[in-house]
């Protein structure tokens, strides 16, 4: 028996002249531009967290009586950024449901340093672990620093970074993802 071709099949090829054809091969929804799915309101409250981020990181608690000053390379910032909006674009209340979970990680160590909501008006739907790491080309230089006695100078993190997503309405899976 023979197999009968699709009504989408025989549309498609029975339609349109060669310069149609043409065209509809040019365009694919990859080339769309798609920053145009970011919701604007996501990006505006997104600045004012990292702007928080940056502000916890500058008086983290590292030891038992310290406060640090972390400092966030540019490069670290835009892909945190970028991530915490790429996390928020399937949540129902986008990163207004956001809880935030700093934590900043060296050698074998992991330190809390801040707990952020991203709106505090929003009952929160999923909940963000940010693990930064401390550059490890200063570890030599910052030995000393978990001992006790008073910081001289800030340190810098390193570019990479791990994000864990927890549902706070669903069963599903943690997801984790390592930059």
């Amino acid at each position: 028996g023979r197999l009968e071709t699709s009504d989408c099949e025989s549309l498609g090829s029975a339609s349109g002249s060669e310069g149609d054809a043409e065209y509809a091969e040019g365009v694919s929804l990859p080339d769309m531009d798609l920053e145009l799915l970011h919701d604007p309101e996501d990006e505006q409250l997104c600045a004012s967290l990292m702007d928080v981020v940056r502000a916890t990181l500058g008086r983290a608690p590292l030891g038992a009586k310290r406060c640090s000053r972390l400092l966030m390379p540019a490069q670290l910032q835009e892909q945190v950024r970028a991530e915490l909006l790429r996390l928020a674009c399937s949540e129902p209340c986008g990163l207004r449901g956001a809880l935030l979970d700093l934590c900043v990680e060296h050698g074998k160590a992991c330190h809390d340093v801040g707990h952020i909501a991203a709106d505090p008006a929003v009952v929160p739907t999923f909940q963000l672990t940010l693990v930064l790491r401390l550059d490890s080309r200063l570890w030599p230089k910052i030995q000393g620093l978990f001992a006790s006695g008073p910081a001289f100078a800030p340190l810098k993190l390193s570019t990479g970074f791990r994000v864990m997503k927890k549902k706070l309405y669903s069963s599903e899976q943690l997801l984790i993802e390592e930059c």
